[in-house]
């Protein structure tokens, strides 16, 4: 059943653990990662260098750039290591029976 204002992406059981996975929710690039029996939503754009943060590597709940190896905290989106030095947005996910929600915010220019 749709949760109102959160969009589905996927199975829980398709997300391995540890191992990012990117989706698109109304054209934004969306890194989804299952770590520490969570799942976390985050950018999936560095906010250094414009990659995708779904390729780089994740341990706790840290996901790592490959480029450059700036570390993100899935959480809250901060950097944790130089060269990032801005947070990348994160979104609120909920998992209900067995199906991955996630919201998105659209935030207006200006």
């Amino acid at each position: 059943m749709p949760i109102s204002g959160h969009t589905y992406l996927c199975r829980f059981d398709v997300l391995e653990e540890g191992v990012p996975r990117r989706f698109e929710v109304d054209g934004l690039p969306v890194s989804l990662v299952r770590t520490e029996g969570e799942v976390f939503a985050i950018h999936d754009v560095c906010s250094h260098s414009a990659v995708s943060l779904s390729e780089g590597e994740v341990e706790g709940c840290t996901v790592e750039c490959w480029l450059h190896g700036s570390r993100f905290d899935l959480r809250t989106g901060k950097p944790l290591d130089p060269p990032a030095s801005r947070p990348v947005p994160v979104y609120p996910v909920r998992v209900e029976d067995g199906d991955v929600y996630v919201e998105v915010m659209l935030r207006s220019a200006g």
